[in-house]
C-alpha cells in the first residue's frame, strides 16, 4: 500500500462523488480476500470505540493492507471520535481507515486529525453549484456512450433536482429508452422524466427570460402554494437587469454587466442573450405591466389571473402576442 495513506476522510454532500471515491478504495482489496481484509461499519451505531479500533489495528491476511470503511463518520459518538483521533496519531501502517461523512466541520478534532495524516487525505465531495450541473449531466451521458446537449441536461436538472445519484439514475434509464439512437434529446427528457424536484423561483424566472411561455406556465403550476408577490419581485428584478444588459450591449460594454449589477459573472451569464430577445421599448412597457400586476396582487380577487397575464406577456415572444 505504498501509494495509499493510512486514513482518508471522504466528505461532502455529493453522494455520487462519495460512492465513487469509496469504490476506488474498495477495488484495491482483492475480491477473494475481502472477507478477511474489508470491514464496513455504521458510524451512527457505534457507541463504544472498541470494535472500530480493534478492526483498524488488525493486520491484513495474505494481502498488502486491510481496509476499514466507516459510513456516517460525521455521526460518531464523542468517545468513538476521540478514540479515532488518538489512533490516527500512530495508525496501523497496514490498514487504511476510510471515514465517510456527508458533513464534518473543518474545525473538529476528527477532521484535523485526518488532515494531518498526509496530502490528499481529505477527499472533498462538495456538491456542484446549480449552474455547474447541466455540463456535469452531459458528461454523465458521455460516460454511457451517449451525446446530450445543454438544453436537455438543463431540463433534467430542473425536473430531477441536484442529487447527482438521482441524475445518474435518470441518465441510465434514458440510455435504455433511446437505445441505438445514441442521443438524449429535450423531447426524450420531457416525455420520460417526471417533475420530482421543487421548482425554484430562479428556475421559473429563467424560463420566463428564455421566453419559453409553455415551460414557464408549467413550472408556475407545479409550484406548491407560491408567493405571487415574491415571484413578481423576482421577475421585476430580472426586467431591470435585462434593461441594463440591453443598454450595455448596445454600447459594446456587455462585459461589464456583472460589475454593474454587483453580481458574480456566472449569475448573469445568460442576461445579454436573453435581453436580445426583447425590444428596448418592450422592456419598458413590461415594467408598466408589472406595475399594473403589482396593484392587482395587493388588492384584487383576480390576482392569480393578473399574475399569469404578466408572466405570459413577459415570456411570450413578441411575434406570438
Amino acid at each position: 500500500m505504498a501509494d495509499l495513506l493510512p486514513a482518508y476522510l471522504i466528505v461532502g454532500a455529493d453522494e455520487l462523488k462519495r460512492d465513487a471515491a469509496v469504490r476506488r478504495l474498495r477495488s484495491r482489496v482483492p475480491a477473494d480476500m475481502a472477507d478477511f481484509n474489508l470491514d464496513e461499519l455504521d458510524g451512527a451505531s457505534l457507541e463504544e470505540p472498541g470494535q472500530l479500533i480493534s478492526s483498524a489495528q488488525t493486520m491484513p491476511f495474505c494481502a498488502d493492507f486491510r481496509l476499514v470503511i466507516v459510513n456516517g463518520a460525521g455521526e460518531l459518538a464523542k468517545p468513538v471520535s476521540e478514540a479515532v483521533v488518538s489512533y490516527l496519531a500512530d495508525p496501523n501502517p497496514q490498514c487504511v481507515l476510510c471515514l465517510v461523512a456527508e458533513k464534518l466541520a473543518k474545525n473538529t478534532r476528527l477532521y484535523k486529525a485526518v488532515a494531518k495524516v498526509g496530502p490528499h487525505s481529505v477527499i472533498d465531495c462538495a456538491p456542484l453549484k446549480r449552474w455547474e450541473l447541466p455540463p456535469y449531466v452531459v458528461k454523465l451521458a458521455q460516460k454511457r456512450g451517449l451525446s446530450m446537449d445543454n438544453a436537455p441536461a438543463q431540463e433534467l436538472v430542473e425536473r430531477v433536482g441536484e442529487s447527482t445519484v438521482a441524475l445518474d439514475n435518470q441518465i441510465a434509464t434514458l440510455a435504455q429508452l433511446v437505445g441505438d439512437a445514441g442521443r438524449i434529446t429535450l423531447a426524450d427528457v420531457e416525455a420520460n422524466v417526471a417533475q420530482i424536484a421543487e421548482v425554484s423561483p430562479w428556475a421559473f424566472a429563467d424560463a420566463v427570460c428564455e421566453r419559453n411561455a409553455p415551460r414557464a406556465m408549467e413550472m408556475l403550476n407545479l409550484m406548491k402554494a407560491p408567493s405571487l408577490v415574491f415571484l413578481h419581485s423576482v421577475l421585476v428584478g430580472r426586467l431591470r437587469e435585462l434593461i441594463c444588459a440591453k443598454s450595455l450591449d448596445a454600447r459594446g460594454a456587455a462585459s461589464g454587466l456583472a460589475r454593474e449589477l454587483g453580481r458574480q459573472s456566472w449569475q448573469v451569464k445568460n442576461h445579454v442573450r436573453w435581453s436580445r430577445a426583447f425590444g428596448e421599448e418592450e422592456l419598458v412597457e413590461l415594467l408598466g405591466q408589472a406595475a399594473v400586476c403589482e396593484r392587482a396582487l395587493k388588492g384584487s380577487q383576480d390576482s392569480e389571473a393578473a399574475f399569469a397575464r404578466f408572466v405570459l406577456a413577459m415570456a411570450s415572444p413578441t411575434a406570438a402576442r
